[in-house]
């Protein structure tokens, strides 16, 4: 597969994987979750590769899945017939978790090095990586419990606690870098401009290791993650994540997005909270 909005970069054992749609801020279309797949897995079948560093061009990691406003009333319309449909709702977000698990699953371990906006779906890549670094001044968190659905994956009690995680979901507060590396969300946080070599470095370190190793390492730990029912976790948050869609506010959002565009919509959501 050819790539327009992904850059990969192998060499010294470590493979370099960039989200490359920066005028978009690498929001998750379709297209784009098709080449990071293909380039993961690309990676994880390479003899050469010990590690995989994950990052993001531009001014952000990733500001979450593409939801920008079908164009034509044909779009609008198929959309809407989805949406509508539970079944075929669920359906399509738990592509959305098997995607997410297949990161997760990968036998060689993901580094993300996230700065900028790391927005919902942007989380939701994050968190399936191994380790995390961010930039102290990253902006984190799942805005869209506020008036969009839930998370059609969920990582964040795993990662934080049940507390936290409910803070995260009942809000829809962001944090930064900094703050999310006290509470345990991230590895650690360093200033922005330190961000690549301390991704570099952290992967140099790992690719000192044979990938045998790692990779028994590593599954012992996603092991015990899915004995504390991580695996059907994700598959309960696409199905609840289907349900919300049929609450009225997320109805609203969704008229005013398509009726005045989508950023008179997230004004609609954000607002009363700042």
């Amino acid at each position: 597969m050819s790539y327009d909005f992904i850059k990969y970069e192998p060499s010294d054992g470590i493979a370099r994987v960039t989200l490359n749609r920066p005028e978009k801020l690498n929001a998750l279309s379709l297209q784009l979750r098709a080449e990071l797949i293909d380039c993961l897995h690309k990676a994880d079948d390479d003899p050469e590769i010990r590690v995989i560093t994950l990052r993001g061009a531009g001014r952000a990691f990733c500001a979450g899945y593409d939801v920008t406003p079908p164009q034509t009333d044909e779009e609008r319309e198929a959309r809407s017939a989805s949406r509508e449909n539970i079944r075929s709702d669920m359906h399509g977000l738990q592509k959305t978790a098997r995607m997410m698990t297949s990161i997760f699953d990968l036998s060689k371990p993901v580094i993300a090095g996230i700065h900028g906006h790391v927005i919902a779906g942007g989380t939701d890549l994050a968190l399936h990586c191994d380790l995390i670094i961010a930039a102290d001044d990253a902006n984190i968190g799942f805005p869209p419990v506020r008036a969009m659905g839930t998370p059609p994956t969920h990582m964040w009690t795993y990662m934080v606690g049940p507390q936290l995680a409910k803070w995260f979901m009942l809000t829809g507060e962001t944090v930064s870098g900094k703050q999310a590396a006290d509470m345990g969300l991230v590895l650690k946080s360093v200033p922005a401009s330190d961000l690549d070599d301390a991704v570099e470095t952290l992967a140099t370190q790992i690719a000192k290791i044979p990938w045998e190793m790692l990779a028994a390492n590593k599954s012992i730990v996603n092991k015990a993650l899915d004995l504390m029912g991580r695996n059907m976790m994700q598959v309960i948050a696409a199905e609840t994540d289907a349900v919300s869609h049929q609450s009225p506010i997320v109805k609203e959002f969704n008229r005013i997005s398509n009726e005045q565009g989508l950023k008179a919509a997230l004004e609609m959501r954000d607002a009363p909270f700042r």
